[in-house]
């Protein structure tokens, strides 16, 4: 007997046929005419080559073949019955997964430092890979490369992953704290287009960060010295020099103490980012997955 040429649900039609022993009430338990019933126990006795259900008197009486089908029929049901019910859940204290997150190195210092202590303290035995940002979130998602993909929505675009966002920030201008042409705790529009910059750019063809990218788009002229391939190396590269960078002021005040930089206002207006979590519809409503996504909202939320 091949089950893949057997429809599964004459099984349903079968234990109900063997309980009752009677097709019409039988059809009635499972919302199907006696027609159909009928139909459905000439199709069963075919696939078993027998009889099953035998009329004696004005009764119906079960084959050796049928009785011998009651147990193991009912408890091949109830299990698949409750597996289908039953949705095995999450506990961060004690169970063992393995999760992937792509985001970019700001990403990393503002939302996933913190998310990777939470994790350490609730959640001992499960691990995160943490994967740099890719230029094809999308496909990230789409070939099972990361569980989650965390990218600015302004970039992701429009698309039919599941998403939720996580927290918006705008940009600043860095510049080495003793600039010797920057004074005081303010930058002129033609400072900054007459100063060489620093800018972020991802990929091969250097392309540019969102705010860059609207200067870029909005006809601004400016002379890029350097490009690199990381927000928190901005900061750095800046220090003693005369550049000056777009940067995100949630990383960027992060890194101050560490490096002798100033953040000053943009005297061209640049639209703030939007960043937010993506993952594939078939994570949607697995437990571990669920308790990730959760635990990364309230990180979210505490940064908020």
């Amino acid at each position: 007997m091949n089950l893949r040429n057997i429809d599964l649900n004459l099984l349903v039609i079968l234990d109900a046929l063997l309980t009752d022993r009677n097709v019409s009430r039988a059809g009635e338990r499972i919302g199907l005419s006696q027609s159909a019933m009928s139909a459905a126990l000439a199709r069963l006795r075919d696939i078993f080559q027998d009889p099953l259900l035998v009329r004696v008197g004005r009764d119906l009486a079960l084959t050796r073949t049928a009785e011998d089908l009651i147990v193991p029929l009912k408890e091949s049901l109830s299990k698949i019955e409750q597996t289908l019910l039953r949705r095995p859940g999450f506990n961060p204290a004690i169970d063992i997964r393995t999760f992937s997150i792509s985001a970019s190195d700001y990403a990393g210092l503002v939302l996933l430092t913190p998310l990777i202590r939470m994790i350490a303290n609730e959640a001992p035995n499960v691990t995160i890979h943490l994967l740099p940002r890719a230029r094809d979130a999308a496909r990230v998602l789409q070939t099972n490369q990361a569980d989650i993909v965390i990218e600015p929505t302004e970039l992701f675009g429009p698309s039919d992953y599941p998403t939720s966002p996580l927290l918006s920030d705008r940009w600043l201008c860095a510049v080495d704290a003793n600039h010797p042409e920057v004074k005081g705790h303010a930058l002129t529009e033609k400072q900054f287009l007459e100063l060489p910059h620093l800018v972020y750019g991802i990929g091969s063809d250097r392309h540019l960060n969102l705010a860059d990218q609207h200067l870029a788009d909005t006809g601004v002229q400016r002379r890029i010295a350097v490009t690199v391939e990381s927000f928190l190396l901005n900061p750095f590269l800046i220090e003693g020099t005369q550049l000056v960078s777009l940067v995100l002021e949630r990383a960027a005040k992060r890194l101050v103490g560490t490096v002798n930089i100033k953040l000053l206002e943009t005297p061209i207006a640049v639209p703030d980012i939007h960043e937010a979590m993506y993952w594939h519809p078939r994570h949607t409503t697995d437990p571990g997955h669920k308790w990730l996504r959760a635990t990364l909202l309230t990180v979210a939320q505490q940064l908020n």
